[in-house]
């Protein structure tokens, strides 16, 4: 994997610029009017196994919000993310309020380079590749990384939060 410049100068981008961390940049042509999850369609335009893409949900858990990291391939489970955290409650958190504390638009929320970092869960499916790909930080970039630095750099901890 190579270190390319970041597209629009995106938060996630620079992160890992700055952190000097292996990755790819893959950039496509998001479609507005795609049926297919921004997730889903990222991968079918990228031509990865979906498995490998991951969505970044932000949901309120007791209160605080928290980022769950799926595969785009299956759903976030929130009384798993929850219990990952040692709380009782998830929903998912209104669109505007992941907004506001990320720094990204929906469909382009990365779990780097947020504006305010928040707790992370990461499936654990995700140790079973030897890259994933995550939002760059704007619809239609992605970006592919090794679980591990994502991990590094959100201080993640993994659960089993996805389900198919």
């Amino acid at each position: 994997m190579s270190r390319r410049a970041a597209p629009a100068g995106t938060p996630a981008l620079l992160a890992l610029q700055q952190a000097g961390v292996a990755h790819t940049v893959r950039e496509y042509v998001h479609d507005p009017r795609s049926e297919l999850s921004f997730g889903l369609e990222a991968a079918h335009a990228l031509g990865v196994d979906p498995a490998r893409v991951l969505k970044t949900l932000v949901a309120e858990v007791d209160g605080a919000l928290v980022v769950g990291v799926v595969p785009v391939t299956g759903e976030l489970d929130l009384k798993a993310l929850a219990a990952a955290v040692g709380a009782k409650r998830a929903t998912m958190a209104a669109p505007a309020a992941a907004e506001r504390a990320t720094g990204y638009v929906v469909g382009g929320i990365s779990p780097l380079g947020q504006r305010r970092r928040l707790t992370t869960v990461v499936d654990e499916t995700a140790l079973e590749h030897a890259t994933v790909l995550v939002s760059a930080g704007r619809r239609g970039a992605d970006v592919e990384l090794a679980p591990a630095d994502l991990l590094a750099l959100t201080g993640a901890r993994t659960a089993r939060i996805g389900r198919p």
